[in-house]
């Protein structure tokens, strides 16, 4: 459903949201051994999730990552990421699909996409946070 890259970022989201109760910044290094990702593909994503303004990076020898001191959704991860078009974009790639000129999918993912993007707005990291802490939810295998 997602891209590789957003799975990556949800993952990188959740585990540093986790870390923000002890406010330790996270290195580049730790959090690919975290989320069991390549270092260099989760740089480039790191970066995307600070120009988003979801992270903030400090340089120097007590630097890290860390999660922005608001209420993040699921939403915004997944925009910050692979951009708007899961939740806009014609299902069967159409340039043109809507009410009025639908594809054949389209009156059937009306609803799915609404629920889709109902949950993941509603959806915020500190919800996440109690089951990876508690080890009853995993972000690697």
């Amino acid at each position: 459903m997602f891209s590789k890259a957003c799975e990556y970022a949800l993952r990188t989201m959740i585990y540093l949201n986790s870390m923000k109760a002890d406010n330790q910044r996270v290195g580049l290094n730790d959090i690919a051994a975290a989320i069991d990702s390549p270092v260099s593909f989760t740089a480039k994503i790191l970066q995307q999730l600070v120009r988003a303004q979801l992270l903030l990076s400090v340089r120097g020898p007590h630097g890290g990552f860390v999660v922005v001191d608001r209420k993040i959704s699921l939403h915004e991860i997944v925009v910050a990421i692979d951009g708007p078009s899961l939740f806009k974009n014609c299902v069967v790639g159409l340039s043109e699909c809507s009410e009025t000129k639908p594809c054949p999918l389209h009156h059937k993912f009306v609803d799915i996409r609404k629920s889709l993007t109902d949950e993941l707005k509603n959806t915020v990291l500190d919800e996440l946070n109690e089951d990876v802490l508690q080890g009853m939810s995993y972000l690697k295998v």
